[in-house]
């Protein structure tokens, strides 16, 4: 069965040489077109330790306070009909512009750089107290070169990374099912957004159970993987709700996956791309867009709610997008591609 291979990922291999000359972060957004560039804050000069997202760096501590006001009464989930999705170029690296929109919801990345930078507690609570739920953008199947985890974990256990994403250099599939996975990168991640108060995780790359090659899979076969990347999510979703209950998980993509034991339960929401327009302006008329479509009907049905996103930038193409998320009671975004700014939400 042909899915497309779909992913929001950070640029790779080449771009890294790019931040190190001069300052440049690229998000990446689909398989096949070319990153956008754009301004970013300079790395560091040297690479931090596969532990650093367990605390951000002293330089971003927000100074002691008093204790903060109670967040204003926000839509639950399943109510939420306008929401934002960027993933670089904040303006002044800040999130005002997204508190300051017209939004329930909003996906940000874990990192205003993608490196070390985290985003701080009274960073979103601002976000909070204009009455939106912030969810915190990492992949989950895969680990970019420009991560700060990437170069300790090529260096002490290097086979836990897979092959290398033909389509975006520099971003490589893992042994997601890997102890050393979870220890050394993805808790790291969890402990982080829990840390910096984000309402819950939106997770990438759970594709990966597709696109890793069979040589790094251990012998196990694509229905086997499915079940080790629900498994995953799954143990996601379990360590996140102990520590603070009502922590949201949505991943992104892959929603044929509620087919394994422990997926549906373990997930609030799911995300997806390119249900009615694909990356940009094309009707998605593949099989596949019918069967992701079956299957994302089938998971709200399960209660789940469902934050849509379509790259188009034709009004007619908008307004077609947006009229679809109304009748299958999606959350819908319309967005575009480089997801570098924001854009109106669906009427």
């Amino acid at each position: 069965m042909r899915r497309r291979r779909r992913g929001i990922v950070l640029a790779g291999l080449t771009v890294v040489a790019a931040l190190a000359a001069g300052g440049i972060l690229v998000t990446r957004t689909g398989t096949d077109r070319a990153p956008t560039a754009a301004a970013s804050p300079a790395v560091p000069s040297s690479p931090p330790s596969a532990s650093a997202p367990a605390s951000a760096p002293a330089t971003s501590a927000p100074a002691a306070s008093a204790a903060p006001r109670p967040l204003p009464p926000r839509p639950a989930p399943g109510r939420i009909t306008r929401w934002a999705y960027q993933l670089q170029d904040y303006p002044g690296g800040r999130l005002d512009h997204i508190a300051a929109g017209p939004y329930q919801l909003a996906v940000v990345d874990l990192a205003r750089d993608a490196h070390t930078d985290y985003f701080r507690p009274d960073e979103i609570r601002r976000v909070q107290a204009a009455g939106q739920r912030v969810l915190a953008y990492f992949e989950i199947g895969s680990i970019e070169d420009f991560r700060p985890e990437y170069p300790a974990l090529r260096r002490d256990a290097g086979d836990v990374i897979g092959n290398e994403w033909a389509d975006w250099p520099g971003e490589y599939f893992v042994r997601y099912w890997d102890e050393r996975w979870w220890q050394r990168v993805l808790r790291g991640r969890v402990d982080q957004a829990l840390r910096a108060g984000f309402d819950g995780a939106y997770l990438d790359t759970p594709l990966a159970y597709e696109e890793l090659d069979p040589g790094y899979a251990q012998g196990r076969d694509r229905a086997a993987l499915g079940r080790e990347m629900a498994a995953l999510i799954a143990r996601i979703s379990a360590y996140a709700k102990q520590r603070r209950p009502g922590f949201l998980i949505v991943p992104q993509n892959s929603p044929e996956l509620r087919r394994f034991p422990g997926y549906t339960a373990a997930i609030d929401g799911i995300a997806m791309e390119e249900l009615f327009f694909r990356a940009t302006d094309e009707p998605c008329r593949e099989d596949f867009c019918a069967e992701n479509l079956a299957d994302t009907r089938a998971l709200r049905d399960a209660g789940k709610f469902v934050l849509g996103v379509d790259y188009a930038t034709r009004p007619a193409d908008i307004r077609s997008a947006c009229g679809r998320y109304r009748r299958e009671r999606f959350a819908g975004t319309v967005t575009v591609l480089a997801l570098d700014r924001l854009t109106q939400p669906c009427p």
